[in-house]
C-alpha cells in the first residue's frame, strides 16, 4: 500500500480554506482511490467544489493534496496544519530541499 505525507484538509464545515489541516502520513489503496488518514477512510471523488475526498463513514469532505515546501498548501488561508508527530521529521527534511519519502524520483 502506497503511502505518502500529505496536507489534508477538512472541507465540510468551514469557510474556504479555514478548515482544520494537517500534514501527516496518509496510506493509498492500489488505485489510489482510496486513502486511509487517522482512522478515517476517505474515497476519492470527482465534482465536488473544493474537496477531492469524502469520509464514507461521515460523507465529510476533504482536500488531500502533496505538501508544498512555501507552506502555501491553502488556496486562500494561512499556513495552520498540524504536523503530526510521525511526519515531522521527514516534513522538515523535505522543508529544507529533501525529496518526500516514496516521491525520490517525481
Amino acid at each position: 500500500m502506497p503511502r505518502r505525507i500529505m496536507f489534508v484538509q477538512l472541507k465540510t464545515g468551514y469557510d474556504t480554506d479555514r478548515g482544520p489541516s494537517w500534514i501527516g502520513w496518509v496510506d493509498f489503496s492500489k488505485t489510489w482511490q482510496t486513502a486511509y488518514f487517522q482512522g478515517r477512510t476517505l474515497r476519492r471523488a470527482e465534482g465536488m467544489s473544493s474537496a477531492n475526498f469524502y469520509d464514507i463513514d461521515t460523507d465529510e469532505e476533504f482536500w488531500i493534496s502533496g505538501p508544498k515546501r512555501d507552506q502555501s498548501d491553502t488556496r486562500y488561508g494561512p499556513f495552520n496544519a498540524v504536523i503530526e508527530d510521525d511526519a515531522a521529521d521527514a516534513y522538515a527534511a523535505f522543508r529544507r530541499g529533501a525529496p518526500l519519502p516514496g516521491r525520490e524520483n517525481g
